[in-house]
């Protein structure tokens, strides 16, 4: 099996690196080869808009890291993606690369229909917040969060389970053993759906 796990966020060592390194850990024991991606980190342009990758299947933009990433998905059996909860929605930066990746995920049928490309493949999201559970929920700060990259994913016809890691500011930095248990179930649920 090989996992690409696609970290949306810009902290080397926060909470949201903690819970995919929890699940790399957990990929790695049940023999996964693992590739891992900080989008912050890449170099690549922001989408134009321009619509002809939903055509011709391929971003026209100069080719930078986000083909490259893209490359990686179409390859991947599970796509991991973690990201910070910044005003209800995911980071800015896995947003840009999300806009980029539109013709990895989808097609167009020559009515305009949207057309799945990475169909029956596995996702995990995992979102982190500082705001606390049950506000998390309420004010549609994780949730924001996760239903975004679902609904990237899920157009893209994967299917997709989530995980939300609310009150992090209460956390210090560190990922509570609880949520990590919490990522390892999921991971390990994935995992027995793909063999």
């Amino acid at each position: 099996m090989k996992a690409l796990i696609l970290n949306g966020s810009p902290r080397p060592q926060g909470v949201v690196v903690q819970a995919l390194r929890t699940a790399a850990d957990t990929l790695r024991q049940a023999g996964a080869d693992i590739e891992w991606i900080d989008a912050y980190r890449m170099e690549f342009r922001p989408c134009t808009g321009c619509m002809q990758c939903r055509t011709t299947n391929i971003c026209p933009l100069p080719r930078d890291a986000a083909h490259a990433v893209g490359e990686q998905i179409r390859q991947a059996d599970l796509l991991v993606v973690g990201t910070p909860t910044y005003w209800g929605g995911m980071s800015a930066r896995l947003k840009m690369l999300f806009e980029r990746l539109v013709p990895i995920f989808m097609g167009e049928s020559a009515l305009g229909f949207p057309q799945p490309r990475q169909k029956g493949k596995r996702a995990l999201v995992i979102a982190a917040c500082t705001t606390p559970w049950p506000f998390n929920i309420l004010a549609r700060q994780s949730r924001g969060a996760v239903r975004s990259v679902r609904e990237i994913l899920g157009t893209g016809g994967m299917k997709v389970r989530t995980c939300e890691i609310p009150g992090t500011r209460k956390m210090n930095g560190k990922l509570s053993e609880k949520e990590a248990r919490r990522i390892t179930a999921r991971t390990r649920r994935i995992v027995r759906k793909i063999e």
